[in-house]
């Protein structure tokens, strides 16, 4: 079970966030796999037409560039890139587990697609406690435009504004009329 748990955190570590898609990167999938990165890219670029773009991609100049100044060099470092990486989103890592056919491939693949499984569930939970927030911000916000009303009829009560009036009582009369 803690082996478990210990896989399930290194893989979680693997996936990151590209062009606003959960994706892991060719290296960290070969590595996790068991092959070279350069062995992984050969396997895909021979099969590049079961990996359309919402499956997998290559990053950008400007992406990479980015990438690589996160991590500062791209020397003997655990992000040693050297050229752009090809980024897996869970489609593309089931993809894998089709041309890379070893045992360890498909049990690989078996705990990153629960784990993207995990993550859209937390993310789903989120957005429902978002919105279960949102209604209640809505509710609120009525509320304070009724407690605000409440106010200021409040203040006309404690502070009336009476318009003038003639006054009551005993007039002289006038000698003149």
């Amino acid at each position: 079970m803690t082996e478990e748990i210990f896989v399930e955190e290194i893989i979680m570590s693997k996936i990151y966030f590209v062009r606003e898609k959960k994706v892991m990167l060719d290296k960290d999938l070969a590595k996790l796999y068991g092959v070279e990165t350069k062995r992984l890219k050969e396997a895909v670029r021979r099969n590049m037409e079961r990996f359309p773009e919402d499956f997998m991609f290559e990053m950008s100049n400007v992406e990479f560039q980015n990438w690589r100044s996160q991590f500062v060099t791209s020397n003997a470092g655990k992000m040693s890139f050297r050229i752009p990486p090809y980024c897996f989103t869970e489609q593309g890592v089931t993809m894998l587990s089709c041309i890379l056919n070893s045992t360890r491939a498909i049990n690989v693949n078996i705990q990153i697609i629960r784990i993207f499984t995990k993550l859209r569930e937390v993310i789903l939970t989120n957005n429902d406690i978002l919105l279960q927030i949102e209604k209640m911000e809505r509710v609120l916000l009525g509320h304070d435009q009724q407690l605000i009303q409440i106010f200021k009829y409040l203040k006309e009560l404690l502070n009336p504004v009476y318009p003038p009036r003639d006054k009551i009582g005993f007039k002289p009369m006038d000698n003149n009329s």
